[in-house]
C-alpha cells in the first residue's frame, strides 16, 4: 500500500457521491445545501489507522482543493494521555495542512451498556455536529476491524443485517454518508505503510485492556485464528459482503410488502400496524414485517427476545388483554386489531406543552368578536412546543390551526360562555359529534372512532361552560355548529 493507493481509494469512493449528490434516497439540491461544497470529515484519533488515512487525505486535498476537508478529534477524558494526544493531532494536522476541530465529551455510565458503546455513541454524536447534508464521514476501519465486527455479531446472535458488518459506503445521519476507504486493507498493510513513511502516531494504552470485547478479540482470538487460517480476514469479509447482499434483497421485499400492513387513516394522524393481515403471514414474515414497521417509524429495533414477546402478545393475547411491551424508549401497544408504537412520555414536559396549547387556544377563541374576521388564522407551530415530538408522535398534534370561516363544519363563536381547553375528560361526558344523529358518551365516541386509550388524553377538548363542544381535529358538537354564513372556528391538527 502507498499513499497514492489511499488517495485513489478516497477518490474512488467519495467523488461519485459528491458529484451526484445522491444522499440516502433523496437528492439534495444546491438550495438545500446552501450552495456549499460537500466536505469530507475524518474521524481522527491519531492512532496508526486514522493517521494513515489523514496522511492520504492530505494528498487528496492537494489534488482536489475545491473539496473542503476537516479532521475531528474527540477527547474522551478516559486516559491520562488524552491531552498529549490533542497536541499530537494538532501538530500533525498542521503538517498535513488540514483544519482540525477538537471536541471534549463527558461519558456517563449507563446500565446494560458497555463503556465501549457509550464512548462510540459519544464520538458519533460529535461527528454528526459537523456533517451537513451531502457531507461524508471518513473512518479508518480496516479488514481486521471487519473481522472483529463479524465475530461480535456472531457472539450477539445477530442475523444477516448484523453479519453484514460494515460497508465501504453506507448512508449516515439521514442525508450524509459514511465511507471506509481502508476496509479492504489489512492491519499489517497499514502498519507497514506507516513504518515505510516514518509516520508518527499515538498508542492508546486502553487497546491492550482485554476487558473490552474488541481488544480481547484483537489481542487473543484473531491472532490465533490467523495462525491457523491466514486468510480468514479476507474470507470473513467475503461472507459479510454476501450477507449484505442478502439483507439488501430482504429489505427491498419488506419495503414492497410493508405499505399493505400500515394504516394511516386513524384519528390524530398516527399510523397503526394491521394485525389481522399479519396473522395470515408465515412466522418468518411476521418477524420481518414487524421489524420493518418499527424501523419505518424511526425507532430502534428491540432484541430478538423482545420481538418474539411482542409478536406473541399482539397476535395471540386475549382480545380484552392490555398489551404493553416496553422496548427501551418506547412501548408497543395493541388496540382494535392494530399495534401502535408509543414513545416514552416525560410527563412534566408533556404538561408544559398542554398548558401552552391551552393558553394560546383559549386566548384566540375568546378574542372579542369585533376583532374576528373571515380568514383569520391562529397557528401553533411545532417549534413552539418544547417536546412537540412527544405530542406529534402520539396524537399527531405537531401543528395546531384554528381558522375563522363562514362555511363548512365549524364551531360557533362563544356567547358569553366561559371557554376552556382540557386534555382528558370523563368517559361519561356526553356530546353529539356533527356526524351523528344522537348524542353519546365520550368513551363510546372514542371507541367508534378507534382512538386508542393512550391517545385520548392527548387530544385537546374545547368546552363552553361545562359542555364539550369540540375535539380538535375530530368533531364539533352538532348543537354548537355555526349557522348560515356566520363566523365559526375550524380546528385542525
Amino acid at each position: 500500500m502507498t499513499v497514492n493507493d489511499i488517495c485513489q481509494a478516497l477518490e474512488r469512493y467519495t467523488l461519485p457521491l459528491m458529484q451526484t449528490q445522491a444522499i440516502a434516497t433523496e437528492p439534495v439540491t444546491a438550495e438545500a445545501s446552501g450552495n456549499q461544497s460537500a466536505k469530507l470529515v475524518l474521524a481522527y484519533s491519531g492512532g496508526v489507522d486514522s493517521e494513515c488515512l489523514a496522511y492520504g487525505l492530505s494528498l487528496f486535498a492537494q489534488k482536489n482543493p475545491h473539496i473542503p476537508c476537516l479532521l475531528v478529534h474527540v477527547h474522551h477524558g478516559l486516559s491520562a494521555n488524552a491531552d498529549t494526544w490533542i497536541e499530537h493531532c494538532i501538530s500533525q494536522a498542521t503538517k498535513y495542512q488540514l483544519p482540525i476541530q477538537i471536541e471534549r465529551v463527558n461519558l456517563t455510565k449507563a446500565p446494560r451498556k458497555s463503556l465501549e458503546a457509550i464512548a462510540r455513541e459519544a464520538r458519533y454524536n460529535v461527528f454528526k455536529k459537523y456533517l451537513n447534508p451531502s457531507d461524508i464521514l471518513l473512518t479508518a476501519h480496516h479488514q481486521d476491524d471487519q473481522l472483529e465486527t463479524l465475530l461480535l455479531a456472531l457472539k450477539r446472535g445477530q442475523g444477516p443485517k448484523g453479519l453484514a458488518a460494515m460497508g465501504v459506503i453506507q448512508p449516515f445521519n439521514q442525508h450524509s454518508w459514511i465511507v471506509r476507504p481502508l476496509l479492504d486493507v489489512s492491519k499489517g498493510q497499514i502498519e507497514s505503510f506507516a513504518a515505510s513513511v516514518e509516520l508518527k502516531h499515538i498508542e492508546d494504552e486502553s487497546n491492550q485492556d482485554e476487558q473490552f470485547d474488541r481488544n480481547f478479540l484483537r489481542q487473543d482470538i484473531i491472532p490465533r485464528l490467523k495462525q491457523r487460517w491466514p486468510s480468514i480476514a479476507v474470507t470473513a469479509s467475503r461472507s459479510a459482503n454476501l450477507c449484505a447482499q442478502q439483507q439488501q434483497v430482504i429489505e427491498q421485499e419488506v419495503n414492497n410488502r410493508l405499505p399493505a400492513f400500515i394504516d394511516d387513516s386513524g384519528a390524530g394522524h398516527y399510523s397503526a400496524f394491521k394485525l389481522l393481515e399479519l396473522r395470515e403471514q408465515s412466522t418468518q414474515w411476521q418477524s420481518l414485517l414487524l421489524r420493518g414497521y418499527i424501523q419505518s417509524q424511526g425507532f430502534n429495533l428491540p432484541s430478538q427476545s423482545q420481538l418474539e414477546q411482542v409478536l406473541e402478545q399482539v397476535l395471540y393475547a386475549a382480545d380484552d388483554a392490555k398489551v404493553d411491551v416496553h422496548c427501551g424508549d418506547y412501548s408497543i401497544k395493541r388496540f382494535a386489531g392494530k399495534a401502535y408504537i408509543v414513545p416514552a412520555i416525560k410527563l412534566a414536559e408533556l404538561a408544559k406543552d398542554q398548558k401552552l396549547i391551552t393558553d394560546k387556544l383559549v386566548n384566540f377563541v375568546t378574542k372579542p368578536q369585533s376583532e374576528l374576521i373571515s380568514g383569520d388564522l391562529f397557528e401553533l407551530q411545532s417549534s413552539e412546543l418544547p417536546s412537540s415530538e412527544l405530542i406529534s408522535t402520539e396524537a399527531g398534534i405537531n401543528r395546531l390551526k384554528v381558522n375563522v370561516v363562514t362555511d363548512g363544519v365549524r364551531l360557533r363563536l362563544p356567547n358569553v360562555e366561559q371557554v376552556s381547553v382540557v386534555f382528558g375528560a370523563k368517559g361519561s361526558t356526553r356530546c353529539q359529534p356533527h356526524f351523528r344523529d344522537k348524542g353519546r358518551e365520550l368513551k363510546k365516541i372514542w371507541q367508534e372512532l378507534a382512538v386508542p386509550p393512550w391517545i385520548r388524553s392527548q387530544i385537546p377538548l374545547v368546552f363552553y361552560n361545562d359542555n364539550l363542544v369540540a375535539a380538535v381535529g375530530l368533531w364539533v358538537d352538532k348543537r354548537y355548529l355555526a349557522k348560515q354564513q356566520t363566523l365559526g372556528f375550524v380546528f385542525t391538527s
